[in-house]
């Protein structure tokens, strides 16, 4: 029941934020609203099938979170120079998917933490070799490990929260409400704070909207409401979830600059896009690419 009525309140948020834009468009047509209905139109879209998903049987969740991993990862190698050598590396990348999230609805943890860091990392630079092309094979391997780590490796610990053992109310899913609820408020906190109070630039040439105030009311703020959340949704005490909401906040913020330095490296503003109003998958999971690995190795580490 506190997963159905945690969901519940999550979509009377979304509704409140929905009216409120409405009348904002009512009462001021001049302005142009269009990305901000957008991006509540994307949101009714990804809460509705991300709430199925942790309705849904372990199995079928984490056959979602895989789809999800096959997208980002196919958006991720559309914005990289790839060769026309590196084919079957890129095959074995995709087979990869499959057999990660396999790990992890059999609960194998040993063999996932090591799955793709390692063998993965050692047989794709092997298999690229076999082609004979060495132009430019330092920054492809580099590419597609990159690729690998974050869209597969990093992402899919969301899922393995699914199916670390219950303890009364507290269930898996609860886990990843709390980890990804947190890491979009803290977007959207320090999206606010910088707004309104950011002055002072923490990475400009990267990161030009990124405040120092941004930083500091984010991860305030994401710390606060962890603080709230954590006893009710984790096993975690009270001081266990001040931590995680502080290493949210931290990890979070980390993800989303690098991410960015990535794009601009590349040269693109968005990844994608999948998602009107947001951009691509990527631009959505960048933060959670970094605060999902950390908090599930601290809760793991913790509490089970």
């Amino acid at each position: 029941m506190l997963l159905e009525k945690s969901l519940a309140i999550i979509f009377a948020l979304l509704l409140a934020a929905t009216v409120v834009n409405g009348l904002l468009v009512l009462l001021r047509p001049t302005k142009d609203w269009r990305e901000l209905t957008l991006r509540i139109r994307t949101w009714w879209v990804i809460i509705a099938l991300f709430s199925l998903a942790m309705l849904s049987p372990h199995w079928l969740a984490l056959t979602f979170f895989a789809l999800v991993s096959f997208m980002a990862l196919k958006e991720f190698l559309t914005l990289v120079p790839s060769r026309q050598s590196d084919r079957m590396p890129l095959l074995w990348m995709f087979i990869a998917i499959p057999i990660n999230y396999w790990l992890i609805g059999i609960g194998w943890y040993g063999m996932f933490v090591v799955f793709i860091p390692v063998y993965v990392f050692l047989f794709l630079p092997a298999r690229m070799v076999i082609a004979g092309d060495t132009q430019g094979f330092l920054r492809t391997a580099s590419q597609l490990h990159w690729s690998l780590m974050t869209t597969v490796f990093a992402f899919s610990h969301v899922a393995f929260l699914l199916v670390l053992p219950a303890d009364g109310q507290q269930t898996g899913a609860l886990l990843v409400l709390f980890l990804v609820g947190l890491t979009e408020l803290n977007d959207i906190a320090q999206y606010l704070w910088g707004k309104s109070l950011g002055r002072i630039k923490v990475t400009p040439k990267v990161s030009p909207n990124k405040t120092l105030a941004g930083l500091l009311g984010g991860v305030a703020t994401t710390t606060l409401v962890a603080t709230w959340l954590g006893p009710l949704l984790t096993p975690l005490n009270w001081p266990m979830a001040l931590l995680a909401g502080l290493i949210i906040g931290i990890t979070g913020f980390c993800g989303d600059v690098v991410m960015s330095a990535i794009k601009r490296d590349i040269g693109v503003k968005d990844s994608g896009t999948l998602l009107p109003g947001h951009g691509g998958i990527l631009d959505r999971l960048d933060s959670l690419i970094f605060t999902a690995p950390v908090f599930f190795h601290f809760i793991h580490y913790f509490c089970y």
